[in-house]
């Protein structure tokens, strides 16, 4: 199966991410929103990097569970509980620079958000993965 992802010229330069990715798969995997809960299901203490190293550790055993990699991953929507840019930009360093770095040069999207799902919660990652 191939992945292709593309910038088209006219659309504005992106930090690692590509505007467009297409694909004939056979296929899709679509993970639940990915949250910073520990095994026993309480949201990791810390900080909001703290949580997304939670949130990596959680995708990257999702996605072996259903067969797949980062490199197979070819949408991502990342949701932070904040309204500062630099915070922002922080956690998108931390995915991209994480184990699942791969995952994060495909469409992609970084939202900032009032709230989330769990109390304490600061960050999710929803996750889609094509597969031959």
């Amino acid at each position: 199966m191939t992945i292709r992802r593309q910038n088209p010229p006219t659309l504005h330069a992106t930090p690692g991410y590509h505007h467009v990715t297409t694909t004939e798969a056979r296929r899709t995997v679509y993970l639940a929103g990915q949250c910073p809960l520990a095994s026993d299901a309480t949201v990791v203490p810390g900080d909001v990097l703290a949580q997304v190293d939670q949130v990596v550790a959680n995708t990257a055993t999702a996605l072996t569970a259903a067969g797949a990699t980062p490199d197979d991953v070819v949408r991502t929507v990342v949701y932070v509980v904040t309204s500062d840019r630099a915070t922002l930009s922080a956690v998108w360093d931390r995915f991209t620079t994480s184990e699942i770095a791969t995952a994060f040069t495909t469409a992609s999207t970084l939202l900032g958000v009032a709230q989330l799902g769990y109390p304490g919660q600061l960050v999710e990652l929803d996750v889609t993965a094509a597969l031959a």
